[in-house]
């Protein structure tokens, strides 16, 4: 896979019909996929090594962003979601690579605006469920 574009990365959500919009100009974006271990290392593990329980730790996926909105609709509700805690259904697209789908919450919202440019925001999602990926 060679060098892919940054805005290629797109968050998109679920209009509630099962279509997914892109919602924002992400100009950075970051998604991390992380899991928890559980140790289960015991006297007798072999030269004292740690030994891990296979498939037993809590995984979550997170993203954020920043970046300017697309319009007035898509601000109204990314700001609706969050001050409703809304678990709703995103969308990654990761070009070259795949598609990350499922339930994420809104974490943070944060709004800045510069006396000499435009209002941009910062976005952070976390996994609030199972995640499926797709291999494009």
């Amino acid at each position: 896979m060679g060098a892919q574009k940054g805005k290629d990365l797109l968050l998109k959500l679920d209009d509630g019909t099962g279509v997914f919009v892109t919602v924002a100009g992400l100009r950075a974006r970051q998604l991390a996929f992380n899991a928890e271990t559980v140790d289960i290392t015991h006297a007798e593990s072999a030269g004292r090594w740690r030994e891990l329980l296979a498939g037993a730790g809590v995984r979550r996926a997170s993203l954020s962003g920043s970046g300017v909105f697309r319009d007035g609709q898509a601000d109204a509700e990314l700001r609706e979601t969050f001050f409703e805690g809304a678990i709703r259904t995103w969308q990654i697209v990761i070009p070259d690579f795949g598609t990350v789908e499922g339930p994420f919450q809104i974490v943070s919202l944060d709004y800045r605006g510069d006396h000499a440019a435009e209002v941009t925001f910062e976005i952070s999602v976390e996994s609030a469920g199972a995640i499926a990926f797709a291999a494009l």
